[in-house]
């Protein structure tokens, strides 16, 4: 299938509007995650872009676990584990 593009490379980040397209949500309902830090995001002055990395995770969590991925627990978990490498001097 020919797209009109010789190299079509995914991108490493996402619009916030792709990246809710991509999950089949609302961009506000994301918009509103991120701000909360309930959701992994690159804030570049007043925008914000969504690492395609963060999207592909959430799919994998979800589709390993068979059930409902909590992103807010798992945005929390990963600020704790950051929290204690920062006070443990760099140690993960």
């Amino acid at each position: 299938m020919t797209f009109g593009h010789e190299n079509v490379e995914r991108p490493t980040f996402y619009t916030v509007r792709e990246a809710a397209r991509i999950m089949r949500c609302n961009p506000s309902t994301l918009y509103r995650a991120i701000r909360e830090n309930g959701f992994p995001a690159v804030r570049v002055r007043a925008r914000y872009v969504v690492p395609a990395a963060a999207v592909d995770r959430l799919a994998a969590a979800a589709s390993e676990s068979g059930g409902c991925v909590d992103v807010a627990r798992l945005a929390a978990d990963h600020r704790a584990a950051a929290e204690v490498a920062r006070l443990s001097g760099g140690a993960r």
